[in-house]
């Protein structure tokens, strides 16, 4: 069993900043892919970064530069910092993790770009 936790999310100004957390616990192996994705209300879960174990990254095409997610593998945590936030990036966040061919998901965090 693996559990995601998120951390992070709030209320922003347009152009601020956030950093979001995400904790996995439980049987992980040591070669994944830790990723975030994001929702709105009435759209499909769209892919905003993803990092493998390996190093390899993506990025969803409306980030423009503008995220960075990283890891620490020993901790089992992924962050994302977003910077020069807009109001179109307000949606729920969600942790996820992909490995041996499961995908696990966790509860979200709500951010919330608006003046």
């Amino acid at each position: 069993q693996v559990q995601l936790v998120e951390s992070g999310g709030g209320l922003v100004q347009p152009g601020g900043s956030l950093r979001l957390s995400c904790t996995a616990s439980g049987r992980i192996f040591s070669s994944n892919a830790m990723s975030w994705f994001r929702q709105t209300p009435g759209k499909q879960r769209e892919l905003v970064a993803r990092l493998s174990t390996a190093g390899t990254t993506n990025y969803g095409d409306f980030v423009k530069g503008r995220f960075t997610i990283s890891r620490e593998n020993a901790k089992n945590m992924v962050y994302l910092q977003m910077n020069s936030l807009e109001p179109e990036d307000t949606a729920v966040y969600y942790c996820n993790l992909f490995q041996a061919g499961y995908m696990y998901w966790g509860q979200g965090t709500q951010v919330a770009v608006s003046s």
